[in-house]
C-alpha cells in the first residue's frame, strides 16, 4: 500500500477527480488504482479566497514497487503499512462480578461497549438519567426552570460533551489504531463517515444524542447493563482491593474491578475517593471567558468570503504567550453555536459552547481561557482546585441572580484597565453582537470573576488575537461567564496497568480521573482500560 501526501483539488470537486489526480502524481492509469482511502481532508486557505481541499490517502494498485521506484524518493509518496486495531487476548483470571463503570461519559461508554462486545457484561451506572430524559431536562432549565443537580449538561447519559459541539479531533499521539477505531465506532452508530478523514472531526450536539442511545443498547444486547439515576456515594476497600460499589448511599453492589470514568465535574465522588485515600493530586487546568462574534467575521477572516457555502461555517484557533508567562488560548471553538448555562450546583454558574450539526447560528462563539495552576489555587490540597472552581462559579451566580451574565468586550477591558467605561450594557443597536445563549442571561460586570491576573491575561490574549483574526478585539464582542470546567482539576494517580496506585482493582479513567481532555481522548482512554481488564480476566461463559 501506498500513501500519498498533498493532493490538492479545489473544494469543488468529483471522486473522479481525486482518483484522476492521484493517478497523475503516480504516473499509472486509472484503471491501476485497486482500492482509495482517504486519511485526511484538510482545507487550505492561504490564498483565500482561492481555497482547495489538501488530502492524504492510501492507494493499493498494481505494480506498486514499480511505482514507488518510479518516484525516487519524493516525499509525497511513500510506502506503509495499515495500522489495524487488535483488542488484547482474554487474560485467563475468573471475575466472580462483572465489571462496574461509573460514568456514561465517552470514557466509560467505549470501556463498557468493547467489554460487552468481547463478553464481559459490564454494569453501567450513570447518576444522571437517559439521554431523552436529560435532553428534556436541560431545555426545561434553559428555559428557566429548576435545575436538576443529577441531569443537566454536566451529568446524564452520554456526558459533558453531549452537549457541545460533538468535536473528535485530538492532539493525543495513536500508534496502536484506538484513535481511528473510536472514530469507526462513532460512524457505527450514526455519525456520518466524513468524521473518519475530516481533519476537524465534528457530529453536532443533535447527531451525538442519537448515538449515545444506540450505544447504550448495543451493550444491552450484547449482555451488559445499564443503571440510570446511580449515583456513586461511596467505595467498599478491603486490604487494599476494591470490593464494592455503593449507590445511593443504600445499596452495595460487590465487584473486582470498578471503573472510574466519572468526568470533570463529579466533585462529590473526588471528595468521597479521598476521603478513602484514594491518591491523587491537584492538576493544572485554564478558566476563562465564552466570547462571541458573528459567525460571518470568522467565515471572512478564515475563508476571504462571509458565505462559504459547501465548506460550512469556519472554525478558529488561537494562541498567545502572555507577559506573565500565562497562556491564553481558544477552547471547545462552536462555529454557528450557542452558548449554554452548563451548571451542575445550586447558586455557581458556569457556561459550555455547543452547536448543531448544522453549525448555522449566527455566532461564533469559543471559551477564550488562562492557564492557571496549584499556585493559583491558594492551597496544595489535592482538591484545592475544585474549591478555586467554585469561589469563581459563586461569583458568576451572584452577579446576575442565577443567569448568565454577559459583557461587552469594550466595557470589560475599560474596567480590566481602569479607564473610563461606558456602562452601556443594554443590547444597543442593530448592528451591535448580540448574544445568542440557550439559557437566560442578563448584563453584568464580568471582570468581577476571574482573579485580576487572568482578567489581564485575558485582555493581553485578545488583543493578540485581534492582529491574527480582523475584529476579534472589536469592543461590542459579547464575553459570558465563567468558563471553569474545562478540564479536570484532579488526577487520580494510577501505574502502568491503569490501576490506581493505591486501590487494586481500581481503575481511574477518562477527564474526570485527568486522562483526557476531549471526547475522543476519554472515549481512547476508556478504550486502554478495557484492554487493561480484558488482558487479565477472562470473558463470562455464554
Amino acid at each position: 500500500m501506498l500513501q500519498v501526501n498533498q493532493v490538492k483539488l479545489q473544494i469543488e470537486h468529483t471522486q473522479e477527480q481525486l482518483y484522476g489526480k492521484i493517478a497523475e502524481l503516480l504516473k499509472v492509469s486509472r484503471k491501476d488504482i485497486w482500492e482509495l482511502e482517504i486519511l485526511r481532508q484538510s482545507i487550505d486557505a492561504r490564498k483565500k479566497p482561492d481555497i482547495f481541499y489538501t488530502y492524504t490517502v492510501n492507494v493499493c494498485l498494481k505494480d506498486e514497487e514499480k511505482v514507488l521506484r518510479r518516484q525516487k524518493g519524493r516525499l509525497q509518496v511513500q510506502k506503509v503499512e495499515p495500522v489495524e486495531y487488535r483488542f488484547p487476548k482474554e487474560g485467563e483470571r475468573i471475575q466472580e462480578h462483572p465489571t462496574v463503570i461509573v460514568g456514561m461519559g465517552p470514557a466509560g461508554l467505549f470501556c463498557g461497549y468493547y467489554l460487552a462486545l468481547h463478553g464481559y457484561r459490564p454494569l453501567l451506572l450513570e447518576r444522571g438519567k437517559d439521554v431523552d430524559a436529560r435532553r428534556a431536562d436541560v431545555e426545561s432549565f434553559w428555559k428557566g426552570g429548576v435545575l436538576c443537580p443529577n441531569s443537566n449538561v454536566q451529568f446524564g447519559e452520554g456526558g459533558a460533551g453531549t452537549f457541545s459541539d460533538g468535536k473528535l479531533n485530538t492532539v493525543v499521539k495513536d500508534k496502536s489504531g484506538r484513535n481511528r477505531e473510536v472514530l469507526k465506532t462513532f460512524v457505527r452508530f450514526g455519525a456520518k463517515e466524513s468524521i473518519l478523514y475530516d481533519a476537524k472531526p465534528h457530529v453536532g450536539t443533535d447527531v451525538l444524542v442519537g448515538i449515545v442511545k444506540s450505544m447504550r443498547e448495543e451493550i444491552i444486547r450484547l449482555g451488559g447493563a445499564v443503571r440510570f439515576e446511580s449515583c456513586m456515594t461511596d467505595v467498599h476497600i478491603q486490604n487494599g482491593q476494591i470490593a464494592g460499589v455503593v449507590i445511593n448511599g443504600k445499596e452495595e453492589i460487590p465487584c473486582e474491578n470498578l471503573v472510574l470514568a466519572l468526568g470533570h465535574s463529579a466533585r462529590d465522588s473526588f471528595f468521597k475517593l479521598y476521603e478513602r485515600q484514594v491518591t491523587m493530586e491537584p492538576k493544572a487546568f485554564a478558566v476563562g471567558l465564552r466570547v462571541e462574534h458573528p459567525q460571518e467575521m470568522i467565515n471572512l477572516s478564515q475563508y476571504g468570503r462571509k458565505k462559504p457555502r459547501s465548506l460550512g461555517a469556519a472554525p478558529y484557533k488561537v494562541t498567545a504567550r502572555t507577559g506573565s508567562g500565562r497562556g491564553v488560548y481558544s477552547f471547545c471553538m462552536c462555529p454557528g453555536g450557542y452558548v449554554v448555562n452548563a451548571s451542575s450546583e445550586e447558586g455557581q454558574l458556569a457556561v459550555n459552547g455547543m452547536s448543531y450539526s448544522g453549525r448555522d447560528g449566527v455566532n461564533a462563539n469559543s471559551a477564550i481561557i488562562v492557564s492557571v495552576t496549584p499556585d493559583d489555587f491558594g492551597s496544595q490540597h489535592p482538591l484545592a482546585g475544585v474549591d478555586f472552581q467554585r469561589s469563581l462559579e459563586r461569583k458568576a451566580y451572584e452577579l446576575a441572580d442565577g443567569k448568565i451574565p454577559v459583557q461587552r468586550y469594550g466595557d470589560f477591558k475599560c474596567r480590566v484597565e481602569g479607564t473610563a467605561a461606558t456602562d452601556e450594557w443594554s443590547e444597543g443597536e442593530d448592528r451591535l453582537v448580540q448574544p445568542s445563549c440557550k439559557g437566560a442571561y442578563a448584563w453584568a460586570d464580568v471582570s468581577q470573576i476571574l482573579p485580576k491576573e487572568c482578567n489581564q491575561a485575558f485582555v493581553e490574549g485578545m488583543e493578540v488575537f485581534g492582529r491574527q483574526i480582523a475584529g476579534f478585539d472589536r469592543p461590542d464582542a459579547i464575553l459570558a461567564g465563567v468558563e471553569s470546567r474545562t478540564s479536570s482539576p484532579v488526577r487520580m494517580l494510577r501505574d502502568e496497568k491503569l490501576q490506581s496506585v493505591s486501590v487494586r482493582g481500581l481503575y481511574p479513567c477518562g477527564e474526570g480521573a485527568g486522562y483526557a481532555g476531549g471526547i475522543t481522548s476519554a472515549a481512547m482512554d476508556g478504550l486502554r482500560v478495557a484492554e487493561a481488564i480484558a488482558a487479565c480476566y477472562a470473558p463470562f461463559s455464554t
